[in-house]
């Protein structure tokens, strides 16, 4: 599974949504993480790929999962059902 985080900069959610993601990456071996600054040429790619309005915007195997915030329990629910 891979996820991907696309943050701004000094963007609290983004921070907040890192801090869950590497949390969570121990309750599933298989997880791939990466971090993808939205001002980037790869994260205005993404941005405009997916039409992310706000940060930060979550995309989990090539599917956008949500934007500008992460919830953990729906995160970890989903991930289950990828397992």
């Amino acid at each position: 599974m891979k996820i991907q985080e696309l943050t701004v900069e000094g963007c609290r959610n983004c921070h907040a949504a890192k801090n869950t993601l590497e949390e969570i990456k121990t309750q599933f071996p298989n997880l791939e993480i990466e971090y993808v600054d939205m001002m980037s040429e790869a994260g205005q790619a993404l941005v405009s790929r997916f039409s992310i309005m706000s940060a930060p915007g979550i995309i989990i195997n090539d599917v956008l999962f949500c934007t500008g915030g992460l919830d953990k329990a729906k995160l970890i629910e989903y991930l289950k059902t990828l397992s």
